[in-house]
């Protein structure tokens, strides 16, 4: 009898251990082994775990688990690819560095201008860039903490560089946010507009002075000649004509650089039209002993362009080659296709610009003094007139030469489509 007892309670025992382990010990082993693949983020073949419910709601939940980590991965992959973009597309340069100055992110733009390879993220700053106004303001934000404004010149580069501090919730700095604008056009710009004040003033000063020194004269002297106040008249009436040019100039200049130049479009024939110049202009190139020679390609097609700015055009390309050209020289006219565009040009076998001064010749009463002799009574606007006429034709312009052989204009013009 107690045989057969001992031998129900071990058979019990021994049946209760199994339930035991195949309810809550081998469903752990491939629990174990679920857990492990979900780690490494591999798709398991299977979540079912053999076993009660709770191994079951184990499986299940990590299911969920990798099903989640996968959607924030795709998430993360998306938006460091949206970032990235951002970045790349980014047009100033960008440098964040964190709190022990190693740098932490920066773009495309800022390792062109710099020269810093795009691999060197966890780099010390002061080792990879080697510009010390760079670090001077990444020190001075660390100091200071609030946003720091400095500019640096590279490689004839204007930037201008704003240091913001990073900090966490406690207050702590743990980094700063360059950036790092182009401003070398604004400077450009800048440096134009107070050019063209200066010149401006140059150019209105030296007629009044003179038209105020002849009516002083005339003022304090008791008695002049009809000679002498012939000459002084004529010299007075030149003098106020100039001025009534440039004043004519800038105000035309002002129009054409307006919200509405007023543009009359219609459809233009070229040929006809520097025909049409050439005529009107042969008294004028015979006084100076000049030829005009009108070269035109065959089958010009028409254009849609405002006739009398484009004759205007023509008349000031015209009347800087008839300036600068000597004596018994040549002046060719010419329309010629290039793929997409017509090139109207006018060039001169004159004095020519020097190299350095050739980019500049289309700006406001720049001249090239030292090449092209000085002051010959034009306002030095002409080619400032040319030039936007061009651009609101959705053309540009272009300039050749060299000193002693002459010089192109070339208007480049939009071809009809």
């Amino acid at each position: 009898m107690a045989w057969l007892l001992f031998t129900a309670i071990v058979g019990s025992t021994i049946v209760l251990a199994y339930v035991v382990w195949r309810k809550w010990i081998a469903p752990w082993h491939e629990i174990e082994t679920l857990v492990r693949q979900v780690g490494r983020g591999e798709q398991p073949r299977t979540f079912l775990v053999a076993g009660g419910r709770e191994a079951e709601r184990v499986g299940a939940a990590l299911e969920s688990i990798l099903t989640r980590q996968r959607t924030l991965d795709r998430q993360l992959a998306d938006y460091r690819s949206g970032q990235k973009a951002v970045f790349a597309a980014m047009q100033d340069g960008l440098l964040v560095v964190d709190g022990e100055r190693r740098i932490a992110l920066l773009n495309r733009t800022f390792t062109h201008w710099f020269g810093v390879p795009e691999n060197s993220l966890g780099a010390p700053l002061i080792e990879t860039v080697r510009d010390p106004a760079i670090e001077r303001l990444v020190d001075l934000t660390f100091q200071k903490r609030e946003a720091v404004q400095r500019e640096i010149t590279i490689a004839e580069r204007h930037l201008q560089m704003n240091g913001v501090p990073l900090g966490n919730k406690n207050g702590e700095l743990n980094g700063a946010v360059i950036l790092f604008h182009d401003i070398t056009e604004l400077k450009r710009l800048d440096e134009m507009r107070r050019d063209f004040v200066a010149n401006v003033s140059h150019e209105l000063r030296t007629p009044l002075s003179i038209l105020r020194g002849y009516i002083e004269t005339l003022l304090d002297s008791g008695q002049t000649s009809r000679d002498e106040l012939r000459r002084i008249l004529s010299v007075m009436e030149r003098h106020s004509k100039r001025l009534g040019l440039l004043l004519d100039d800038l105000l035309r200049l002002a129009k054409l650089e307006s919200a509405d130049p007023n543009l009359e479009l219609s459809s233009v024939r070229l040929d006809e039209l520097c025909l049409n110049v050439a005529r009107d202009w042969e008294k004028k190139l015979a006084a100076h002993n000049l030829r005009v020679l009108v070269d035109l390609a065959p089958g010009l097609p028409a254009v849609d362009a405002d006739a009398p700015r484009l004759q205007e055009v023509l008349y000031n390309l015209l009347d800087n080659a008839v300036k600068y050209s000597p004596r018994g020289g040549e002046i060719r006219l010419r329309v010629e296709p290039r793929g997409e565009e017509i090139a109207l040009s006018v060039t001169d076998n004159g004095i020519g610009i020097s190299k350095e001064d050739l980019p500049r010749i289309f700006e406001r009463f720049y001249r090239a003094e030292k090449s092209r002799g000085g002051d010959n009574g034009g306002t030095g606007l002409g080619l400032a007139i040319v030039k936007h006429i061009a651009q609101l034709h959705g053309g540009r312009v272009e300039a050749e030469s060299e000193p002693g052989k002459g010089t192109t204009i070339r208007v480049i013009l939009p071809a009809p489509l």
